[in-house]
């Protein structure tokens, strides 16, 4: 299987809740490519829809700040913030966020919640 392949199959064990194999396809992934960010962004969101948020936070975290673009990973940063109770950082993720993107639909909405 290739790169994209095991990514794939990875995206859509997470997306079905079976987070070990696809923890197991994105770690594949990395293997391969320790770079790709999407894989890291999935690991990101397993880590926080098995409870460590603090992991889940720092891994986000730092695909934000390695790359301020990836629109998906801020939102997801954001919502894992304003689910933890940390509103003023979850916030200034949904403000970027619209910065970047004025029409992101998601972050529209959840900015409705901000002070």
């Amino acid at each position: 299987m290739n790169v994209d392949e095991l990514y794939q199959r990875g995206f859509e064990a997470r997306c079905n809740g079976q987070y070990r194999q696809a923890r197991e396809f994105l770690q594949e992934v990395l293997a391969a490519n320790p770079a790709h960010t999407d894989a890291q962004w999935q690991i990101g969101l397993i880590q926080g829809f098995e409870g460590d948020f603090d992991g889940s936070l720092a891994t986000l975290q730092a695909i934000v700040d390695k790359n301020p673009g990836h629109q998906s990973a801020r939102y997801d940063l954001a919502m894992t913030m304003m689910m933890l109770g940390m509103t003023d950082e979850a916030c200034a993720e949904f403000k970027e966020l619209l910065r970047q993107n004025p029409a992101h639909e998601k972050a529209k909405q959840q900015i409705v919640f901000c002070p």
